[in-house]
């Protein structure tokens, strides 16, 4: 029958959730090894060809304010739709784009789009499954939809080696489509607690400012935003390093980061298999840890004067190891005590994640045409971020997270 039959946990869904929680890791991480090249065609430096993620991420961040309420007010289901219908738009824009002003606005444009995936993806998990439940959904999720990037590079390689670098955004729009038709065949409404008031400019600050004075909310949301800007370090400056200053092949570069991705894998792997039995926030210390330890590894092996693909891949994929234990414990920890505002605790979870994240990726951009101690310095530096969130936020507001649960 229609979708109104379709079991909400059921593995279709499971599957399609996937999918859309990957569409932001895909829609940056396709196009990596084409950054140098799109530099050459248009004839301007990285740190310009650098905008084109970052100016994604800042659209990514400030649509999720607005979809994460609109889906509590109107449901999950049509804000997606919406959302997709606006990407696909925007991604044929990036086919077309004569310039590297109209690529990067149009990079904004899809990001608008894009934000449904993620967002409201986790927040359909939170509706299904509830806090310790999504906190494991969301670890082999993410373990699952870790497969979209690792793939993405290496394909993005081989894509821009024979096609040029339109030929990936070729594929997000392909991609697009497919999602959209999904959803329309599968995708039920999660959503049982449906708010008139939600996007109320009222009710929205009343919203957003109880949020912010939860403080173990605050805490989760300060580990997820470090942890993914040491992801999204290595994204900004990797192509640079790897390809512009070891002379590495775009394909041979997509193979690297799929080295970094199997690491997330890992951290999320385990992190499903171990959460129900140790909790969320003793993943999240292990996590940190892990994290710290590979960011430190990374700095010193440059300090010493060792500058390799090794050198360089291996302490990233330690910090990534750590990110998977991480980024589910802490979203989950984050969304767990809001069920009826899943979608507005969703999205300005996204939206600090995301802008932080934009401004290191900038700082990074700019140092990575010529050196690899900026991306490798931040991803040192967020990593210890994180774990102090943890220790000086989270472990602190304890007694209260547990009662609002």
């Amino acid at each position: 029958m229609g979708v109104q039959s379709a079991r909400a946990d059921s593995l279709s869904v499971a599957v399609l959730l996937t999918g859309l929680i990957a569409m932001g890791a895909i829609s940056t991480d396709l196009y990596l090894p084409s950054l140098p090249a799109i530099g050459a065609a248009f004839g301007v430096a990285a740190a310009e060809v650098q905008l084109t993620l970052s100016v994604f991420l800042v659209g990514f961040a400030c649509s999720q304010l607005i979809c994460g309420p609109l889906s509590d007010r109107f449901g999950r289901r049509p804000v997606i739709l919406g959302g997709i219908a606006l990407y696909l738009a925007a991604t044929l824009l990036c086919i077309a784009a004569p310039s590297i002003e109209v690529l990067i606005t149009a990079r904004f444009l899809q990001a608008l789009g894009a934000c449904v995936g993620p967002v409201l993806g986790r927040a359909v998990v939170r509706d299904v499954y509830g806090r310790e439940g999504a906190a494991q959904v969301l670890s082999y999720m993410g373990m699952a939809m870790a497969l979209a990037p690792a793939l993405g590079p290496i394909i993005g390689g081989y894509l821009q080696v024979w096609f040029g670098w339109q030929a990936n955004f070729g594929v997000l729009a392909a991609f697009a489509l497919a999602l959209f038709v999904a959803i329309l065949a599968v995708l039920p409404e999660t959503n049982r607690w449906p708010d008139p008031s939600a996007t109320r400019p009222a009710r929205l600050a009343t919203t957003y400012l109880s949020l912010l004075r939860e403080r173990s909310y605050i805490g989760y949301v300060m580990i997820v935003g470090f942890s993914y800007a040491g992801i999204f370090s290595f994204i900004s400056g990797s192509s640079f390093v790897l390809i512009g200053l070891l002379g590495l092949t775009p394909d041979l570069y997509g193979y690297c980061f799929a080295a970094i991705v199997v690491g997330y894998m890992i951290g999320t792997f385990g992190s499903g298999r171990l959460t129900r039995r140790l909790g969320l926030e003793r993943m999240i210390s292990l996590g940190g840890a892990v994290q710290c330890f590979g960011g430190l590894l990374g700095v010193v092996l440059y300090g010493a004067g060792f500058f390799s693909v090794v050198s360089i891949v291996g302490p990233v994929a330690l910090f990534m190891i750590g990110a998977g234990l991480v980024l589910p414990n802490a979203q989950a920890g984050a969304l767990g005590p809001f069920p009826k505002n899943a979608g507005s605790a969703s999205a300005l979870l996204g939206f600090c994640q995301m802008g932080f994240a934009a401004l290191v990726g900038i700082a990074v951009g700019h140092g990575s045409g010529t050196s690899a101690l900026p991306m490798m310095a931040a991803i040192a530096l967020v990593a210890l971020g994180a774990l102090m969130s943890y220790r000086l936020a989270v472990r602190r507001a304890k007694p209260l997270a547990q009662e609002a649960d």
